[in-house]
């Protein structure tokens, strides 16, 4: 019988630990950029945003792949 990788399990915790809170801030980010288009900054934010959700996206993805490996693998 196989048992899980502790190492592995932590490292993908880890990834969706630092998921959350972008996954939090990018909305909010992108939303505020959307409210004050005639801002300005009106264009950093909004890049700021969607890069804050592509990494949440990309550390969520990464982070379930590597639990699932810990478990099954």
């Amino acid at each position: 019988m196989k048992h899980t990788n502790k190492k592995i399990l932590g490292k993908g915790v880890k990834y969706l630990a630092f998921a959350l809170p972008l996954s939090l801030i990018g909305p909010s980010v992108l939303f505020t950029a959307f409210n004050n288009q005639d801002h300005p900054y009106y264009i950093p934010v909004l890049i700021v945003g969607i890069i804050a959700l592509i990494a949440a996206i990309f550390l969520m993805f990464r982070g379930i792949m590597t639990i699932v490996k810990s478990i099954f693998d």
